[in-house]
């Protein structure tokens, strides 16, 4: 007899997964999944967001990471609620990771929360958060190869954030040929150029993210 855990597992996440989500729309939350390796700039990325969107919405995070609370104290620092999921060594966020970490939060009070996954091109794309959205952030540094290494992250996710585009001219980094290989696994999401150190193109992921969160606000099928 073959017993397959792998999908006991994931059909327990997705069962999960879908509470979150009607929990989500009954409160009219945004609620975003970002993905990537670790030091491509996640956390540098959400100050961002915070910074450009904070006078319009309201917003908390969600930090998961193998250990410490180094990301969640950094946002707290800017007056954002932030909750610690600490894995103890899995390489990804789970549902019921996030449901218990929701409990902590005042929904009701919310227009976006933010996830930021552990940093991984793997696992987390097989699990279903109960999110609207994951979106991967890919750093300039890790080379425009990682589409090819890692098709299922870009598959997935509902837009690409090439995070540390100011150090474009350092790196021998192809543009031309990540775009084209990005737009044939997934033609539908958009790339965003920015650096979210310096503040370029930052504006341009708000204004897509700001757009998902007004469709969730009022309820269309867009979001």
């Amino acid at each position: 007899m073959r017993i397959d855990i792998a999908k006991d597992v994931l059909e327990h996440n997705d069962a999960l997964a879908e509470q979150n989500r009607r929990r989500f729309a009954e409160a009219g939350v945004f609620v975003v999944d970002l993905m990537a390796s670790p030091g491509a700039g996640k956390t540098t990325t959400i100050l961002a967001t915070i910074a450009a969107l904070r006078d319009r919405y309201r917003i908390a995070v969600i930090e998961g990471d193998i250990a410490s609370r180094v990301d969640a104290e950094k946002i707290a620092e800017h007056g954002i609620p932030a909750v610690q999921i600490n894995t103890g060594g899995a390489c990804h966020l789970e549902s019921a990771m996030i449901q218990r970490a929701v409990d902590h939060l005042d929904l009701d009070a919310l227009d976006l929360v933010i996830v930021e996954n552990v940093g991984n091109l793997v696992c987390p794309t097989e699990f279903d958060l109960g999110e609207h959205a994951k979106v991967m952030i890919l750093s300039v540094p890790e080379g425009h190869d990682k589409p090819y290494k890692y098709p299922g992250i870009f598959e997935i996710s509902e837009a690409v954030i090439l995070n540390k585009y100011d150090t474009l001219a350092v790196f021998d980094f192809d543009e031309a040929e990540f775009r084209s290989v990005v737009g044939r696994l997934n033609p539908r999401a958009p790339i965003f150029p920015m650096s979210a150190k310096t503040g370029e193109g930052v504006a341009a992921w708000a204004d897509w993210l700001a757009a998902r969160i007004e469709a969730v606000k009022e309820g269309r099928d867009d979001a």
